[in-house]
């Protein structure tokens, strides 16, 4: 008995030792692999600047789901190429975005699909329908075939001006015809840079001149009315009343092309999509 509880006690002071040196093995091998990433880190900064970014991305794990402001800006400020899906917009640039000179080929063919793309019956219908409950032009008569003639000299109006100012002037005076959005500031801000666009507008080389293409270009479609209209229409006060609403049909047109990006993105959810 005494030989076996010797043996015991032999055997259990073994196994503590064995188990005290496994621990300071394991607190030595700890500490020793600490100090050699450490050297490594302090002579390599290349190991040691992944391992701090690694940590405190950990600590600080970035927010999920939260889209960025200047996300929301470019979203924002983005255009599309139609207007509810209908209205031509082709003519519109997103805000920031850089182009190079229109061609000849495309004032062309922007002053093409805004006089006959599908949805150019919708403005002279309305301004056709205006006139003939104002009487504006007696000779036309009322009834369907009042609103006729109305209707065709409406749309003869709108595709001699938008050729006139989306290509002949363009064309000859160097200038971009196209509507370049802001996208930013205030509404104010934005409402005045917009409206303004009927007087400056863009040259062919970017810089801001005075939009000889739209003011002039506008009177010369409104001159050339005067070849189809009745003879009691010809006159100068006549003339520079379809000239003034010319320019401010297209001001006003620069104005919702303005906050269109806006009305898409909040109000629909952008369902429309960008270009």
């Amino acid at each position: 008995m005494l030989l076996k509880s010797h043996y015991r006690n032999l055997q259990g002071r073994r196994i503590c030792s064995l188990g005290m040196f496994a621990a300071v093995l394991m607190a030595g091998l700890g500490s020793g692999s600490g100090l050699v990433a450490q050297q490594a880190g302090a002579g390599n900064p290349d190991v040691a600047a992944p391992a701090a970014a690694t940590i405190a991305s950990a600590q600080n794990p970035a927010p999920q789901n939260q889209p960025s402001q200047s996300t929301q800006d470019e979203a924002s400020g983005q255009q599309t190429k139609r207007i509810l899906g209908i209205i031509p917009n082709f003519r519109s640039v997103s805000a920031g975005e850089k182009l190079p000179p229109e061609t000849v080929k495309e004032k062309f063919t922007d002053a093409t699909e805004d006089s006959f793309d599908y949805s150019a019956v919708f403005i002279p219908g309305a301004i056709a329908a205006w006139n003939m409950s104002q009487r504006a032009t007696p000779q036309f008569h009322q009834g369907a075939a009042g609103y006729a003639r109305y209707y065709w000299h409406s749309a003869v109006d709108q595709a001699s001006e938008n050729y006139m100012v989306e290509f002949i002037f363009p064309t000859l005076t160097h200038e971009d015809s196209r509507y370049y959005t802001l996208g930013h500031g205030g509404f104010f801000k934005r409402t005045g840079y917009a409206l303004s666009r009927a007087v400056v507008t863009r040259s062919n080389s970017g810089n801001a001149v005075f939009n000889i293409s739209e003011v002039f270009g506008a009177g010369a479609a409104s001159g050339i009315s005067n070849l189809y209209y009745p003879a009691a229409s010809r006159s100068v006060g006549a003339t520079g009343s379809q000239w003034a609403l010319d320019v401010g049909i297209d001001a006003g047109t620069f104005w919702f092309k303005e906050f269109w990006p806006d009305i898409n993105h909040h109000v629909f959810h952008s369902q429309y999509g960008q270009r």
